[in-house]
């Protein structure tokens, strides 16, 4: 899905951002990458999404080379990309559900598909009830969950989360880490960038990537597993849709997975029901005029009696 093949981006003759960097991702992996300020957390991220380009190497992703993206194919590849900040970056001239739908509107979707992903997302995080504050009326990790959001709203493949808990607080920390490890569960690739080690004691055994300026000290844990596809739960002997099975959540709660990370299976051709008629299909049909000239037309009454 995404591999980083030696790549170096350098800045200055004696300023690296990353060096000789060599490693991949595949389909549904959480990679940790950490190392001290400065050790090049960002430059990845920036790198993937192309707001850089490598002085040298090359970077793959999906099945295209990034190195050589036009400009007008940016933003079609910065949509598969979800990028979760430490600032969070919300707009606060607009308000909770306005950010999240956002994205959304910039690619054009239908009002009725931005309904149903803002609801869901907000479900997803928790925070249907703050849907109409303002970035400055919320807590520290409220906000970040509405980045979280926001960062799932186009539906990307990858999301890279560049120090999401490096200004909240130990609780509210380890929260967000569930959070960002949930989606991951629901499919979503995750690469989290941290040095926050409680964190990444908490999700202990997932494969971390070490950097020490700029290149990679230590690649471990995570080891690859054959993936086998899930079957959907048995619901033989019950009258419960399979649709309707619902998890576990971050909080302790329980919730339905939202259509935008878990994608509802399409049903067969001859499982679709057909459409019912509209009330307005059934209004009587209004008679055809002729469209015989009225002479012609009253004497072809006349030759019919």
């Amino acid at each position: 899905m995404l591999i980083f093949d030696n790549v170096t981006k350098q800045f200055t003759e004696d300023s690296y951002g990353v060096k000789d960097v060599s490693f991949s991702v595949d389909p549904g992996d959480f990679v940790f990458i950490t190392g001290h300020s400065g050790s090049g957390k960002t430059t990845l991220m920036r790198l993937i999404t192309k707001e850089y380009t490598p002085t040298a190497g090359e970077i793959l992703f999906e099945d295209y080379s990034v190195n050589q993206l036009k400009n007008s194919q940016l933003h079609e590849h910065r949509r598969k990309i979800g990028v979760i900040f430490q600032n969070y970056r919300l707009l606060h001239e607009l308000n909770v559900w306005e950010n999240i739908a956002l994205p959304l509107m910039i690619i054009g979707k239908k009002s009725d598909e931005i309904e149903e992903r803002v609801t869901d997302l907000l479900k997803l995080v928790e925070l249907t009830d703050k849907a109409q504050l303002f970035p400055t009326q919320l807590s520290g990790g409220e906000a970040q969950r509405i980045s979280i959001a926001r960062a799932l709203a186009t539906g990307p493949s990858i999301i890279f989360a560049d120090e999401p808990t490096g200004n909240l607080d130990k609780d509210t920390s380890l929260k967000i880490a569930r959070l960002i490890h949930k989606i991951n569960e629901l499919g979503t690739t995750v690469i989290f960038a941290t040095h926050d080690q409680e964190i990444m004691s908490e999700l202990a055994g997932m494969r971390t990537i070490f950097l020490e300026k700029g290149q990679i000290v230590k690649d471990a844990g995570g080891k690859k597993k054959v993936k086998k596809e899930k079957e959907p739960a048995s619901t033989a002997g019950t009258d419960e849709d399979p649709a309707d099975i619902k998890t576990e959540n971050i909080w302790g709660e329980t919730f339905k997975p939202p259509d935008l990370v878990l994608k509802k299976k399409k049903p067969a051709a001859d499982e679709i029901e057909p459409a019912k008629a509209k009330p307005s299909d059934s209004k009587p049909e209004k008679s055809k005029k002729s469209k015989l000239p009225k002479e012609k037309k009253a004497n072809k009454e006349e030759e019919e009696n």
